[in-house]
C-alpha cells in the first residue's frame, strides 16, 4: 500500500471496542477531528518548552507540523507519531546561551547552530540504524531500559503542571475538576466522545472554569478578548543559526536521548498496535534528525517523537497515520495565525494543568506498559535496580555537571539506565 492509503473502518468499529491500525482510517470528518485532539495533546508542551527556553511558540507549532510531514514522508506513512518540542534541549540550550528565564532569548542563534549538529548527529544515528539493524542499539537498550526512559520522562514533567499551573488553592481545584472530567469521559461515553475524551474533558473544564469566575467571581476570569485583537494570519519571527563549537558540544549529545525517547516510543506503539515497527527504526531516527535539523535552521526548538499523543493513542486506541497527517497540517496552518495562539490563551491554565496531569500519567503508564508487555523479569536484580534507580533519577531530576555542561533529570536516567544496564549485565 502506499504513503497515502488507508483502509477505511466504519465508526461501528469504535462502538465495538475495536482498534483502528496504522493503516487504517476513520471517515475524513472523524480523522480531522481526531486530528484536532492531537494537536491539542501536543499543544501544551510544545508552547512550554520554547517558552522556558526564549523561543517564539508559533514558530515551534509551525515547525512541529512540518516535522511531523517530514517524518511521515521519510517513514512511508507508516509510523504512527507527532513530532514536538523535545524537554531533553531545555537544560543545555539554557547553558550555552546563558539564557535568563524570561522574554526572548538574545542568544537564540547560538542555540539553533547547536540543534543542528544534534539532528545531524541523530540522522547519522538512523543511517547505521537502516543498514545495520536495531539489534546493537536494543542490546544497550532493552526492555527494562526503555520502559524505564518512557515513565520517566511522564514522572520529570509531572511537576510542571503541579507546581508551575496552579497559582492558587482555586486553580489546583479546577485542575482536579479538569481530570475527574477527563477521567468521566473516558469511563461513562462510549464511541466517538469516549475517544476524544481529552478535547471533551478540556472543553468541559473550561465551561465550568467560565461559570465559576466570569458567572460567580471566584478566580482570575477567562478573558476573550485577546481572540478578537489577534490577527488571522501573521509570520512568526524566524531567526538564523550561529555555529560556535561550544555550543554544538554541549547540544549535539542530546541526540543519545533523542534515540532512547524515539526507541521507547515506536516500542509503546508496537505493543499497542501488535505491529512490528522496528523495520522502520532508522527511518524514523532520520526523519526526527531531519525534522529537527529544519527546525533549527528556523528557529524552532529540537524535536522528537511526542509522547502526549501516545498517551492519546493508548486512551483511544486509534493509531491512524491519517490522523497524524491531518494534526500536522492544522498544526502548519497555526503556526501562521496568532488568532489560534490568542485562542489557546484563554485556555485556563489551571485547565491546560488539569490535561496535563492526565497525558504525562498516561505517558508514564505507557512505559510500564513497556515492561509488562515484554514480560520483564523483576525477580532479576539488576532489571529491578535498573528500573528502581532509573525512576528516582528522572522524577527526581537528578543533574550532573561536567564543567559548563549540565545532564539533567531525563538525560541522566537515560544515560543512567543505559549504562547501569550494561554494567550490571557483564557475564561472570
Amino acid at each position: 500500500m502506499g504513503m497515502f492509503s488507508w483502509t477505511e473502518k466504519s465508526s461501528a468499529v469504535l462502538s465495538q471496542g475495536g482498534v483502528i491500525g496504522p493503516d487504517e482510517r476513520l471517515p475524513w470528518p472523524q480523522t480531522a477531528v481526531m486530528g484536532v485532539q492531537h494537536v491539542i495533546a501536543m499543544f501544551g508542551a510544545t508552547v512550554l518548552a520554547p517558552i522556558l527556553m526564549g523561543f517564539d511558540p508559533n514558530i515551534a507549532i509551525l515547525m512541529s507540523g512540518i516535522g511531523t510531514l517530514i517524518f511521515f514522508a521519510v517513514t512511508g506513512g507508516k509510523v504512527p507519531s507527532y513530532l514536538g518540542s523535545s524537554f531533553a534541549f531545555i537544560g543545555v540550550v539554557i547553558a550555552a546561551t546563558a539564557y535568563a528565564g524570561k522574554g526572548p532569548n538574545a542568544n537564540i542563534g547560538v542555540a539553533l547552530g547547536g540543534i543542528i549538529a544534534c539532528g545531524l548527529l541523530y540522522t547519522l544515528i538512523g543511517a547505521v540504524v537502516q543498514m545495520a539493524g536495531t539489534g546493537w542499539i536494543e542490546r544497550f537498550m532493552p526492555p527494562v531500559v526503555t520502559g524505564a526512559v518512557v515513565a520517566v520522562i511522564g514522572l520529570n514533567l509531572a511537576g510542571i503542571p503541579i507546581k508551575n499551573m496552579a497559582a492558587s488553592n482555586f486553580d489546583s481545584w479546577m485542575q482536579l475538576v479538569t481530570f475527574v472530567s477527563v477521567a468521566l469521559v473516558a469511563v461513562m461515553t462510549r464511541g466517538m466522545v469516549q475517544r476524544l475524551l481529552i478535547l471533551v474533558g478540556l472543553i468541559v473544564a473550561t465551561l465550568i472554569y467560565a461559570l465559576l469566575t466570569n458567572g460567580l467571581g471566584l478566580g482570575k476570569p477567562v478573558d476573550v478578548s485577546v481572540i478578537g485583537n489577534a490577527a488571522w494570519f501573521g509570520m512568526p519571527a524566524f531567526a538564523t543559526p550561529v555555529f560556535t563549537l561550544n555550543a554544538m558540544l554541549l547540544i549535539a549529545p542530546v541526540a543519545v536521548i533523542l534515540v532512547a525517547e524515539n526507541l521507547g516510543h515506536i516500542k509503546a506503539v508496537t505493543a499497542m498496535t501488535g505491529k512490528n515497527l522496528d523495520v522502520y527504526m532508522g527511518r524514523a531516527f532520520i526523519g526526527d534528525g531531519v525534522a529537527t535539523m529544519v527546525s533549527g535552521a528556523a528557529g524552532g526548538t529540537g524535536v522528537t517523537t511526542y509522547a502526549e499523543n501516545i498517551g492519546v493513542m493508548a486512551a483511544t486506541r486509534i493509531y491512524s497515520t491519517a490522523v497524524f497527517l491531518v494534526a500536522a497540517l492544522i498544526a502548519l496552518l497555526l503556526g501562521f495565525s496568532p488568532k489560534f495562539g490568542a485562542l489557546i490563551q484563554v485556555i485556563p491554565l489551571p485547565v491546560m494543568g488539569g490535561v496535563s496531569i492526565v497525558v504525562f500519567g498516561l505517558i508514564a503508564v505507557a512505559g510500564a506498559k513497556i515492561w509488562v508487555d515484554n514480560k520483564v523479569d523483576f525477580s532479576d536484580n539488576k532489571n529491578l535496580l535498573v528500573a528502581a534507580i532509573t525512576l528516582v533519577l528522572g522524577t527526581g531530576d537528578f543533574t550532573l555537571k561536567f564543567g559548563q555542561f549540565a545532564l539533567g533529570g531525563i538525560g541522566t536516567a537515560t544515560f543512567g539506565a543505559i549504562l547501569l544496564y550494561a554494567l550490571l549485565n557483564r557475564r561472570k
